[in-house]
């Protein structure tokens, strides 16, 4: 039985997802995965997408990378999508969603543009990745939260970290049992 929590922080680029778990992780202790960075140290891909800026990931060799990561529990995993991690990984996943105005001032001060700044906006608008954490896991583990304000990202860690200190204390209970 894990004594940490494995968390999956998603959502569209730009609402906020590493901003969540760099902080949840200086806060918990937990350990911040960043899946981009692992993709690309790891070469978890199978090359780049020059239309849409970015690498085509290899789902079965990230998979195996992560899994001696991850069984252990303690980490939080901040990517783009969800629905490819194995369900026993998982005990959390926060959804973050964002205004799309801001958004969409977000993705382009970053240099998105064109086919790749339309399907982020497209994605966030039609609520995809919060579809796709609904549909890959139990509703009770999936939480939406917003981050458009800093005072949001503020209360959405305080929230988090509050479901992580009773996560543990279930665990000490069901052991005492």
């Amino acid at each position: 039985m894990r004594s940490n929590p494995n968390i999956v922080v998603t959502g569209t680029p730009g609402v906020g997802k590493t901003t969540h778990a760099e902080l949840l992780a200086r806060n918990t202790g937990l350990k911040h995965l960043s899946i981009n960075d692992i993709v690309k140290t790891e070469k978890c891909h199978e090359g780049w997408d020059d239309e849409l800026e970015t690498w085509i990931v290899d789902e079965d060799k990230l998979l195996d990378t992560l899994e001696d990561l991850v069984a252990p529990g303690g980490q939080i995993l901040d990517w783009h999508a969800c629905d490819l991690f194995p369900v026993r990984w998982v005990d959390l996943v926060v959804v973050v969603r964002c205004d799309s105005t801001i958004l969409y001032d977000r993705l382009t001060a970053r240099g998105y543009k064109g086919k790749k700044l339309e399907e982020n906006m497209d994605a966030e608008i039609m609520q995809v990745l919060l579809e796709e954490a609904r549909e890959s896991y139990e509703k009770e583990i999936v939480v939406e939260l917003r981050s458009d304000t800093a005072e949001e990202v503020e209360g959405n860690v305080e929230r988090i970290e509050a479901w992580i200190t009773q996560w543990k204390k279930d665990r000490e209970d069901e052991e005492k049992k």
